[in-house]
């Protein structure tokens, strides 16, 4: 390795400045797969994501389910995601926040127990050292949280002006357990459909941050880790159909797919939406509908009605679903639609949201 104090003319390498190792800032030679980018690795990944399989630096995360399985026919659970969140820090959460959650829930509302991730960063030339420090800091506490570990990754650099300072792409990798099948084509008409909390948080948070919108409370993100709030469920019943997060699009774009895929429809009553009184008055202040904004730590579940109350009673035990509501039911009438049923008495159809309502959310 170079001298640190060795710092060679840029103009000699084009705009790549290399040998460089003093840097406070992440330069294009970072994205390079030389010097720079091991230095990166070495005094940052590293240390952030500390465990066997990533020292091992392979091209490829060599895995073990030994002990963590007892199954003789063992499922994989595997999703993929990216995170491109404007502002990259909000109340109550960050991008590398987003980016274990987002994919851990993934996991977990298909009823697999989530184990290994991987993680692929696309950073902008110039970004500061302290914020990636800060990124990787909260992506490391987020893992820990949820029980995973992120065992590999790849860093790309764009020039600058290019990519925003940070996009983060998640992978990850669960087992599901012998006998569970929760899927979104398993809703049967008389189920209930459980909310597990207030909507709207995130996405109001968001932007509230952008536009200057101050609350008399405070207002966070509701980004959480969903992996104990389904175990919880899970053990207060087996007939829990499916589960989904509902993310961009909001619980809207959720309920919809869930009536498409079984071919059912839905029925929800306005009355027992769970909708934190800032997030009403935001939502009117903006002309936006709170069934429409993205969640980052909630869920809905379909649940056969004689299980209902077990389900949402352990679910109210639980921090992340202390206000957990039943929203609605299943019905073999109107298949493929929602309908909800207004305070004032009238009904209309929620279709999916056509169009971005609040981009670079999640």
């Amino acid at each position: 390795m170079a001298n640190s104090s060795q710092v060679l003319d840029p103009a000699l390498f084009g705009s790549c400045p290399l040998p460089k190792y003093d840097y406070d800032r992440i330069l294009l030679g970072h994205g390079s797969g030389g010097g720079l980018t091991a230095d990166l690795i070495q005094r940052i990944f590293l240390p952030g994501f500390e465990n066997d399989t990533l020292e091992a630096m392979e091209d490829q995360a060599t895995l073990s389910l030994a002990g963590r399985i007892s199954s003789t026919k063992p499922r994989i659970a595997f999703t993929t995601d990216s995170y491109v969140v404007k502002p990259l820090f909000f109340p109550g959460g960050d991008i590398g926040k987003l980016a274990i959650h987002g994919t851990v829930n993934d996991l977990a509302v298909g009823g697999a127990e989530p184990l290994f991730l991987s993680a692929a960063f696309i950073l902008e030339e110039g970004l500061p050292l302290e914020i990636l420090q800060r990124i990787v800091a909260s992506m490391r506490e987020a893992c820990e949280t949820a029980g995973v570990a992120l065992v590999t990754g790849d860093t790309k650099v764009v020039d600058r002006g290019k990519g925003d300072e940070v996009f983060i792409t998640t992978s990850g990798i669960g087992v599901v357990p012998e006998n569970r099948a929760l899927s979104i084509s398993n809703a049967r008409p008389g189920d209930c459909l459980i909310l597990s909390g207030t909507i709207g948080d995130h996405g109001i948070t968001i932007m509230s941050v952008r536009e200057g919108i101050e609350f008399e409370t405070v207002l966070e993100s509701d980004t959480a880790p969903l992996t104990d709030l389904v175990r919880v469920m899970l053990k207060a019943s087996p007939q829990i159909r499916c589960m989904r997060d509902p993310t961009r699009g909001g619980v809207s774009s959720a309920l919809n797919e869930l009536a498409q895929a079984s071919n059912i429809g839905i029925e929800i009553d306005e009355s027992t939406l769970p909708v934190r009184n800032e997030v009403k008055a935001a939502c009117e202040m903006l002309g936006l509908d709170p069934l429409y904004v993205a969640n980052e730590g909630k869920l809905i579940a379909a649940v056969a009605p004689e299980y209902a109350e077990n389900v949402l009673a352990a679910m109210r035990e639980h921090p992340l679903g202390e206000n957990a509501a039943i929203i609605g039911r299943v019905v073999e009438d109107h298949k493929g639609m929602v309908l909800l049923k207004s305070l004032v008495g009238g009904a209309r159809v929620v279709t999916m949201i056509a169009g971005e309502q609040l981009p670079r959310i999640c």
